[in-house]
C-alpha cells in the first residue's frame, strides 16, 4: 500500500507539473501574441490574419528570432526544439509572409500556396507542439479567414492578365499566350541571342548553352563554355525564364538584363574581357550600329542586355495541353494525365512548382526530407552551395531555385547537379528527398504523364527536342 501510495504521489507531481507547464505555456503564448501585434504597427484587416499565425503559435518554429518559452532551454527539449526550428524555417518563413501584409509586393506566391495547403490539410502545428502548446491549431473560422485572404493575394497580385482559365482557387496557372514587347528591341535581341561577337573568340553565343530547338538547353550535365571549358552547373531552360522572381540557380540576377550580362565576362562561359572589348566589336558593323542605333542612344552593356531581355520575353510557351484543360477542355489530357495530375496535387508538388512557369518563384533546400548529398556519395562542389554562394547566409547553403516544370520533358539533365536523366527518377528523387514520399510505380507512371503534358508550344507549334531521339 506504501509503494501505492508512493507511485500515486509521484503520479499527482507529475501532472501537476505538467498542467502547471501547460499553463505557464498557455498564458506565455498570449503574452507573446499581443506583444507580435503591438510591435507590429498593423491596420485592423492586417491584424485580423497576423493574429491567427501569431496566436497558435507559428513564429515559434518558422521564424529564427521569436522569444522562446522556459523549457526551451532545457537540456534534451532544447536539441529537439532547435531541430524542429531548423526544419520550420527551411520550410517556411513567417516574416516574409508578415511583411507581404503591409506590402503585397513582399509576398511570395510560394508561400501563400504553402499556407493553403497546409491549412486546408490541418497538417500543422505538429503534434509534439500542441503536447505543450493547448489550443494552438487554427479553428475553422481562423482557417477560413486566411484561405480567403490567401485567395484574395493571389487574385491581386499573382495571376497573369488577360489569360483566359486562371482561377485563384488553383495553385498553378496557364501560360499567357504573350507578353507585351516592343518590336525593334526584340529583332535586335533575337540577333544578338545569336551573336558569337558577345565571346572573346567569337565562338561562343548565348544560344550555344540555350538552344531553341533543345527546349531552350544544351542536354548537357555542364554547360561547354570557351575553350571547350565545362561549367559546374546544369545549364536551366531560357523558356519562360521571364516568369521566375530571379535568375540562376542561386538567384544571383535580379531580372533578364542582369543574367544576359552575367556570361559574356565569365572566362568560363563566353570569355570575353570587358563590355568594351564587346562594344567596339559591335561597332565595327556598320550595318548593325546602324539597326542599333535606331532604337537606343548608345552601345553599352546595358542597352545590348536590354535588348536580350526583351527578346527573351518572347520565349513562353502557352498552350501546352495542360493550359488547355486549365481553360476548360477536359479532353486535353488523358485519363493518366489527369491522375498525375491529382497526385501532384495531393504531393504538394504544386506547393514550390506554382504559378504559370510552376516553378522560379522560390529558393527552396534540396534534402527537407533526407541527406540529398551524403546520399548522392560524390564530394561537394561549389555549385552544390546554392545561394549561400551568393547571399553568404548560412541558412541559404543548399537552397536553389526552384526549376520550372514547364516543358520538363524535353530539358533533361534534372537538378542542379545533372543527378538523372531519367523524368522518372528525378520525380522519385524529389519525392524521397523533399516529402519523404516513395510510390507504387504506377504512381510514378502517372506523374510522369502529367508532366508531359506541360510541353508548350514555341511560335505557334509544339517545342520538340529531336535531340532527344537521337
Amino acid at each position: 500500500m506504501k509503494l501505492k501510495h508512493l507511485a500515486l504521489s509521484a503520479l499527482g507531481v507529475a501532472g501537476v507539473a505538467f498542467f502547471g507547464t501547460v499553463g505557464y505555456v498557455h498564458l506565455f503564448d498570449k503574452e507573446q501574441a499581443q506583444k507580435a501585434l503591438a510591435q507590429g504597427s498593423f491596420t485592423a484587416e492586417q491584424a485580423n490574419i497576423a493574429n491567427v499565425f501569431y496566436s497558435n503559435g507559428c513564429q515559434y518554429c518558422h521564424t529564427s528570432s521569436a522569444e522562446l518559452p522556459f523549457y526551451s532551454k532545457l537540456p534534451i527539449v532544447s536539441q529537439f526544439m532547435a531541430e524542429d526550428i531548423k526544419k520550420g524555417t527551411r520550410t517556411f518563413l513567417l516574416d516574409e509572409t508578415i511583411a507581404g501584409l503591409k506590402d503585397p509586393n513582399k509576398l511570395s506566391e510560394v508561400n501563400l500556396a504553402k499556407l493553403e495547403k497546409v491549412l486546408i490539410n490541418n497538417e500543422m502545428p505538429i503534434a509534439q507542439f500542441i503536447h505543450f502548446h493547448w489550443g494552438s491549431r487554427p479553428d475553422e473560422a481562423e482557417k477560413e479567414r486566411v484561405l480567403t485572404w490567401i485567395r484574395e493575394q493571389r487574385q491581386a497580385h499573382f495571376l497573369p492578365k488577360n489569360t483566359q482559365g486562371t482561377n485563384a482557387q488553383n495553385l498553378v496557372q496557364p501560360i499567357p499566350d504573350k507578353l507585351e514587347t516592343n518590336t525593334a528591341k526584340v529583332a535586335l535581341g533575337d540577333a544578338l541571342y545569336h551573336d558569337g561577337r558577345l565571346s572573346g573568340d567569337g565562338s561562343i553565343q548565348c544560344h550555344s548553352c540555350h538552344l531553341l530547338d533543345q527546349g531552350g538547353v544544351d542536354n548537357l550535365a555542364t554547360a561547354t563554355g570557351i575553350n571547350g571549358q565545362k561549367g559546374g552547373i546544369n545549364a536551366p531552360t531560357v523558356f519562360n525564364a521571364v516568369f521566375n522572381k530571379a535568375q540562376f540557380w542561386d538567384g544571383r540576377a535580379k531580372d533578364l538584363a542582369a543574367q544576359a550580362g552575367g556570361p559574356p565576362l565569365n572566362p568560363v562561359e563566353m570569355g570575353s574581357h570587358s563590355w568594351e572589348e564587346i562594344i567596339a566589336k559591335l561597332e565595327q558593323d556598320d550595318a548593325f550600329k546602324k539597326q542599333f542605333l535606331a532604337i537606343y542612344p548608345n552601345i553599352s552593356e546595358a542597352t545590348i542586355t536590354d535588348a536580350i531581355a526583351e527578346f527573351e520575353k518572347t520565349l513562353i510557351t502557352p498552350n501546352s495541353a495542360f493550359d488547355r484543360y486549365l481553360k476548360g477542355d477536359e479532353k486535353a489530357l488523358t485519363a493518366q494525365q489527369v491522375r498525375g495530375y491529382e497526385l501532384f496535387k495531393t504531393h504538394k508538388c504544386d506547393t514550390c512548382h506554382t504559378g504559370s512557369a510552376m516553378g522560379g518563384q522560390s529558393y527552396e533546400y534540396m534534402g527537407l526530407a533526407h541527406d540529398y548529398f551524403q546520399a548522392r556519395g560524390t564530394p561537394l562542389t561549389d555549385a552544390d552551395q546554392g545561394r549561400f554562394a551568393h547571399t553568404k547566409d548560412p541558412a541559404d547553403m543548399h537552397k536553389f531555385k526552384v526549376p520550372t516544370l514547364r516543358n520538363i520533358a524535353l530539358t533533361p539533365p534534372y537538378m542542379h547537379d545533372a543527378r538523372t536523366s531519367d523524368l522518372k527518377e528525378a520525380i522519385k528523387i524529389m519525392l524521397y528527398f523533399q516529402s519523404d514520399k516513395t510510390l507504387p510505380e504506377k504512381d510514378v507512371n502517372d506523374m510522369a504523364a502529367f508532366l508531359e503534358s506541360l510541353t508548350g508550344e514555341y511560335q505557334g507549334k509544339l517545342l520538340k527536342n529531336e535531340s532527344l531521339k537521337k
